[in-house]
């Protein structure tokens, strides 16, 4: 079951979504709905989500409808996970991983 705390976002949207996620880490998950590692870290995100609550904020841009914002931000291959820590990309994430990379990757750049 997909997580509610989860959001899709856009280019439209991006921008608020990193702004209203300043106080928090915020995850961003460029995927597209053709891309098997893509599905197979979705299930993995909706757990992240719901554990960690309000620690992290995490949405997902589909790169087949946002190419300029994932040009914008050089996401090359996907899925990539770009981490973010007062508005600014911190950490970077290419390929599906294990939740505990991702746990770990969260708790890093939270300090």
């Amino acid at each position: 079951m997909a997580s509610d705390r989860i959001l899709h976002i856009n280019e439209a949207s991006y921008d608020a979504f990193i702004q209203s996620a300043a106080a928090s880490i915020a995850v961003v998950d460029f995927w597209a709905p053709w891309c098997g590692p893509c599905k197979a870290i979705g299930p993995v995100l909706d757990q992240i989500a719901d554990e960690l609550g309000d620690a992290v904020k995490i949405a997902k841009v589909n790169v087949d409808d946002n190419r300029e914002l994932a040009q914008k931000l050089e996401v090359q291959s996907i899925p990539t996970l770009l981490f973010f820590k007062d508005g600014a990309v911190v950490n970077r994430i290419v390929g599906s991983r294990s939740k505990a990379d991702y746990i770990a990757a969260i708790q890093k750049v939270q300090g």
